[in-house]
């Protein structure tokens, strides 16, 4: 459906045995280690969506510039104004949220929360800035020409991967609760 510039593949491993010394960490390492590699993944899939997001709204602000209705830019047309408007603010929150997680990854903060917030965000912002773009465009945004309906397909595997936005919902209210 979407990122169609991956080339991703299911590896399977059956009977294999792996010597003891070529392990890594002791018992119950494995983990604890996936769990924080898969924290900082938000942050890059977060990073993913807002490019998602930022590169739908950069085709939409300049089509809508270019694109005349009723004898003017559709852009001077206050419900175009307003997606903008929308799309713009809900973009830089989604980035204020994707830095805040990089910079406690960065301080050598706990980032399980940040990253889990950001990329819960950021998803849900990709999604609905691609279907803004598309919708702006009209009947354009379903050509293939314009770009803008491939970013819509790339946006929704980023609520998916490295845990969907109902686990990383479990990840906040778990921190949201500890306190």
């Amino acid at each position: 459906m979407g990122i169609r510039g991956s080339d991703t593949h299911t590896l399977q491993f059956n009977n294999l045995k792996v010597p003891k010394e070529n392990r890594i960490g002791e018992d119950g390492f494995g983990f604890k280690f996936a769990m924080k590699t898969l924290s900082g993944g938000r942050i890059g899939i977060a990073a993913q969506a807002l490019g998602i997001a930022s590169g739908a709204y950069e085709l939409a602000l300049k089509y809508s510039k270019e694109r005349k209705a009723f004898g003017t830019e559709i852009c001077n047309h206050q419900a175009i104004a307003f997606k903008l408007a929308d799309m713009h603010t809900e973009i830089e929150a989604a980035r204020m949220l994707v830095m805040k997680a990089a910079w406690d990854k960065d301080q050598g903060n706990n980032y399980d929360m940040s990253s889990a917030m950001a990329k819960l965000y950021a998803s849900k912002v990709a999604m609905e800035q691609t279907v803004e773009a598309v919708q702006i465009h009209g009947g354009n945004g379903f050509v293939k020409d314009y770009h803008v309906e491939r970013l819509m397909r790339d946006a929704k595997i980023t609520q998916i991967y490295e845990g969907t936005s109902e686990i990383q919902k479990i990840v906040i209210s778990r921190g949201v609760i500890k306190g």
